[in-house]
């Protein structure tokens, strides 16, 4: 076999199978695009370079033609290696690079020095400058230096109908909450700095002028990820506070986190577990610069390891105490 330098297999790297439907395909690019983001894996140079390859994979096998011609080439990439060591070409190669009748285009791998030469093929452009009708080609700055693949942006490109477009933003909890500046990039690759306001919600919509399409706008709709101590109602947020056996029946000053940092509430002796407080004016903003207020549910929690004085202490407590929650059952 061969060795063919930088071969990559885009079905692989897309997790899908070689007969995989256009609508498979571009279900699995929006999950591994969203898992590999760099604004989710900042600093991680594997997941951007991972990024790239998915791309990469994504716009060779989304296009219908693209995608047949590398499905020839790779039919025979075990038998027939690039330029440099010739071997007898499989039967129905072309005799030439390219062969564009009746509008399809038929690649011989051996023509090329390596598989980055054979892609910029297969997209239709080379690594030269290309100047008829007046276009020029530019590199893509968000593929892979590794591949270096092309495309043609024309001088004059006919402009687009304006049109609007929405994509989905997902933001934790505090940053929903609190707003301000923040940099996202879209699956299209562009970067864009947007100001959000405080108090965002599941399902809002931020309105970004002249991002869409032919200067139409661009709506972020926001989804407000699930937060493992708080819970919106409302306007209200709710949460739970553990307290031990002592506190619950003493009573006396807790901490109870909120979104503005921890603070301190009394609970009175002989608490019930379940049981709730209000925080009054630490919940979510509403309109006029009000906020709801924040709901905290004590849970009594016993210890599952304990000292041998604390059990001492405990066995003393049961010898001497009179409160008898059974009594009733028994009648």
């Amino acid at each position: 076999m061969q060795n063919l330098q930088n071969f990559r297999d885009y079905y692989e790297i897309l997790g899908v199978a070689k007969d995989a439907s256009n609508e498979e395909i571009k279900k699995n690019y929006r999950r591994l695009a969203r898992q590999y983001h760099p604004d989710l894996n900042p600093g991680n140079k594997a997941a951007e370079e991972k990024f790239k390859d998915i791309g990469e994979a994504y716009e060779i096998l989304s296009d219908t033609a693209k995608r047949a011609q590398y499905d020839q080439f790779s039919r025979y990439w075990k038998q027939q290696g690039f330029a440099g060591k010739k071997t007898p070409k499989p039967k129905g190669w072309a005799e030439r690079p390219s062969d564009r009748s009746n509008g399809n285009q038929t690649v011989d791998p051996s023509q090329f020095a390596n598989f980055e030469d054979f892609i910029n093929q297969v997209v239709g452009v080379g690594s030269r400058q290309d100047t008829r009708n007046g276009n020029t080609t530019k590199t893509d700055p968000f593929r892979s230096p590794n591949t270096k693949v092309q495309y043609t942006v024309p001088k004059n490109p006919p402009k687009a109908a304006r049109r609007d477009i929405e994509a989905r933003l997902t933001l934790p909890l505090e940053k929903a909450y609190q707003g301000g500046n923040e940099r996202i990039r879209l699956e299209d690759g562009r970067s864009l700095e947007v100001t959000m306001p405080p108090a965002m919600v599941t399902g809002q919509s931020i309105r970004l002028k002249n991002q869409g399409i032919g200067g139409g706008d661009l709506y972020l709709k926001i989804t407000v990820e699930p937060h493992p101590l708080f819970k919106l109602e409302g306007a209200n947020i709710a949460c739970q506070v553990p307290v031990t056996p002592s506190e619950a029946v003493l009573g006396g000053s807790v901490e109870a986190p909120t979104l503005d940092g921890p603070v301190k509430m009394s609970i009175p002796p002989g608490v019930r577990s379940g049981q709730r407080f209000r925080l009054a004016n630490k919940g979510y903003p509403i309109d006029n610069g009000k906020r709801g207020d924040q709901l905290v549910e004590i849970q009594i929690v016993t210890p599952k390891n304990i000292s041998p004085e604390e059990k001492e202490l405990y066995e003393k407590i049961r010898q001497i105490e009179t409160f008898k929650p059974r009594a009733d059952l028994l009648g």
